[in-house]
């Protein structure tokens, strides 16, 4: 099997745990307790259908959106992620020149194996940095003034990781970063050797964003569980938020918002953008699913603030649904991340052209000229 067998979510996936030794496969894999919720974020998909106009003259259907300030080809882009150079030796880097390659948004985590320094000198498609506060308040004032100066054009606010979610696959798995040999992991990498030689020859594993601050998580062998106890602040607030807005001063979403009134209370101090998110089902389980809580707050803030929907995508006909309900766009991680592992660069923008194809095929079916056209008459729930 390789990337020209791989025509949907499933088949990168099974590439990916082809070429991936288990604990880092498992680790994009997973999601929290028993991952009720991360097998509802699609599931939540299905409880709806399209509806098609006929004979609309489609043609050739416009796929952009503005969103962040900046127009995009298509309505959907790469979500942050962590620790990308675990995937595949290039990283970040090979999900940023594919995002430039489809002009669409490539998000960079603040526990990026790349730098934002490094990123912003070799990419320049419209790039968002996902920012978490940190205890040591100078080194989230450090983190939002260097993507100013590298030319970010949007930031996110990840709220809903305040403490680290109980990811037993982890444990399970012996999943550490950076990756460490154990009795059940030792197998897994011995079995998959490219991954072990690519792993071991290039840029050594650091959290660049954060390695010259602290040494937790990257110079030692720290599960990212820790790093996110030890390091992220338990008590942030809306006040930390609307400081984070205000020193930015470009467009700004929270992403992680859930309820009806934490969207309003967004709108209230600022944010132009908000991300309906639970981290991928990789935090609370049992909480809703972000298409299942989209109709209402569309309703409650659509208009007053650009609504992204995080979580679940798999194809088109989903971005779609999104869109139809109110989304501006969407952001998809674990899509993106088994074809990094599949793949690298190439696999990345193997996913974003079915993607696309995907997107395009489905509103010239659906007949729609253009992603402005889709709105709730398009779907019906059961």
């Amino acid at each position: 099997m390789n990337l020209k067998d791989c025509y949907n979510f499933d088949d990168f996936r099974k590439l990916a745990k082809k070429n991936l030794p288990a604990p880092i496969f498992h680790y994009i894999d997973g999601g929290s307790d028993d991952e009720t919720t991360l097998r509802r974020n699609t599931e939540s998909f299905s409880k709806c259908d399209l509806v098609p106009d006929i004979l609309a003259s489609v043609g050739e259907p416009d796929l952009s959106t503005e969103v962040f300030g900046k127009k995009i080809k298509m309505p959907i882009f790469l979500s942050p992620t962590a620790m990308q150079k675990l995937y595949h030796h290039d990283g970040d880097k090979a999900s940023a020149r594919a995002a430039e390659k489809f002009d669409t948004f490539y998000s960079m985590s603040t526990m990026s194996t790349s730098s934002i320094e490094e990123i912003s000198n070799i990419s320049g498609g419209p790039k968002l940095f996902q920012l978490y506060i940190h205890k040591d308040k100078s080194l989230t004032d450090n983190l939002i003034d260097r993507c100013k100066k590298s030319g970010f054009n949007a930031m996110c606010l990840t709220v809903d990781t305040v403490v680290a979610g109980n990811r037993e696959r982890d444990y399970r798995w012996g999943f550490t970063t950076p990756p460490k040999l154990t009795l059940k992991s030792l197998l897994s990498f011995a079995l998959h050797p490219k991954w072990a030689i690519n792993y071991l020859t290039h840029e050594k594993f650091q959290l660049a964003n954060v390695s010259h601050f602290t040494k937790k998580g990257s110079s030692i062998a720290k599960g990212v569980m820790e790093y996110i106890n030890e390091q992220y602040d338990p008590a942030m607030s809306w006040k930390d938020a609307e400081y984070c807005i205000k020193r930015w001063g470009k467009p700004f979403a929270i992403k992680g918002v859930m309820s009806i009134e934490d969207a309003k209370r967004a709108a209230e101090i600022g944010a132009s953008a908000i991300m309906l998110s639970n981290h991928g089902g990789r935090q609370l389980d049992g909480s809703r699913a972000p298409f299942d809580q989209l109709p209402a707050i569309a309703d409650a803030v659509g208009g007053k603030m650009e609504i992204i929907l995080d979580g679940g995508i798999r194809r088109g006909t989903h971005v779609l649904k999104a869109l139809s309900l109110g989304a501006t766009a969407c952001s998809f991680g674990k899509g993106y991340l088994f074809a990094l592992g599949a793949g690298g660069q190439k696999g990345v923008e193997a996913v974003l052209q079915k993607m696309q194809d995907e997107i395009k095929r489905d509103m010239i079916l659906l007949g729609c000229k253009s992603v402005k056209e889709l709105n709730k008459s398009k779907i019906i729930f059961r």
